[in-house]
């Protein structure tokens, strides 16, 4: 940290001190050349997560995009708010953990897909007919038949 007074490159910290709920810490520092105090505050750098939409249109990740979109597979479901927040932080966090700032809607999708299978079947299906754009009573019964194939080999391990 550079000295706002003589310009020194190095100084030691005195005192540190979280502010803001943790979120930021401040630190009094002081010189090595001059002596002079100052005061840091230092806080965690957050990228914004860029999505690729499937027109190659890139926009900010938006968390009440992805929630809203689980709230409309689930509208008439027994699904409880609280059950997709938590769902919509787990795929955020998926996200963060990823460290690619640039995710595709696609990657995205699949995510949500995932938790939706396990949270609610008939929104799992609600969802994937929208998303994979389901263009016959075929594709939607292919993603039927998966999701009871999938059942039954879980079943049959629960069994064993």
């Amino acid at each position: 940290m550079k000295c706002p007074f003589c310009g020194y490159g190095e100084s030691r910290v005195i005192d540190s001190r979280p502010t803001d709920d943790g979120e930021r810490i401040r630190r009094r520092r002081e010189c090595i050349r001059c002596q002079k105090r100052f005061t840091t505050h230092e806080i965690i750098e957050s990228l914004p997560l860029i999505v690729i939409k499937k027109d190659k249109s890139r926009q900010t990740f938006d968390r009440n995009k992805l929630i809203n979109g689980m709230m409309r597979a689930c509208e008439k479901r027994p699904v409880p708010l609280q059950v997709l927040e938590s769902a919509a932080d787990s795929i955020e966090m998926t996200l963060q953990n990823s460290l690619d700032r640039e995710v595709t809607s696609e990657k995205i999708g699949e995510l949500v897909m995932e938790k939706l299978k396990d949270i609610d079947e008939v929104a799992y299906v609600r969802f994937a007919s929208v998303y994979r754009q389901f263009t016959d009573i075929n594709t939607f019964m292919e993603e039927v038949t998966k999701l009871l194939n999938s059942k039954k080999s879980s079943n049959q391990q629960q069994k064993l």
